[in-house]
């Protein structure tokens, strides 16, 4: 019972941690946004990276006369996000 207590009490801590952070500013944003786009390119290279492993292991094993494997894709270079355009500014207000 304490244990259930307890993570429920830090639970709430956490989320009232989390929901009093500041907005992120831009370059934290942009910042984040380029670790996304790495890790996902990352993820992309290391799926290329297992089909061509799985596809010499199959090879090996493959008996004369049936298909190759089907072949790997590779990813394309790593290409930075654009960062988004800056919002016009409002047009000021005719009197």
């Amino acid at each position: 019972m304490k244990k259930i207590i307890a993570f429920t009490l830090c639970s709430f801590a956490t989320a009232a941690a989390f929901a009093a952070l500041p907005p992120l500013t831009p370059e934290a944003q942009e910042a984040a946004t380029l670790a996304k786009a790495k890790a996902a390119y990352g993820d992309k290279v290391g799926a290329f990276k297992l089909c061509q492993a799985q596809n010499r292991v199959a090879d090996q094993f493959r008996v004369p006369g049936t298909p190759a494997p089907a072949a790997c894709v590779a990813p394309p270079p790593f290409v930075a996000p654009v960062a988004a355009a800056a919002a016009p500014a409002p047009a000021p207000a005719a009197k």
